[in-house]
């Protein structure tokens, strides 16, 4: 997708920390800060309340099961694939 240049105004301090951010090496400018900010504001909203409820359930049952059993022997990916499959039911 094409570029197109925007002209934006932000306080001293959201300045400050822009810059800080591209000092840390993660980003090559500012540019790239600020398109990430939007990428994550973007998937955010896509979440639907329903999905949030969803991992959160999940969430409160895994703390759950770690005090009645222990620890888990599935993987991250595991635990995440059937969030994702109790999502999609």
């Amino acid at each position: 997708m094409p570029m197109v240049k925007k002209s934006i105004s932000v306080t001293g301090q959201q300045d400050i920390w822009i810059k800080a951010q591209v000092d840390t090496g993660r980003y090559g400018n500012e540019s790239e800060v600020v398109r990430e900010l939007i990428r994550e504001r973007q998937i955010r909203e896509q979440e639907t309340p329903e999905a949030i409820l969803t991992v959160r359930t999940a969430l409160v049952e895994a703390e759950e099961s770690v005090k009645r059993k222990g620890y888990s022997k599935r993987s991250v990916d595991e635990i995440w694939e059937e969030a994702k499959a109790r999502r999609r039911t």
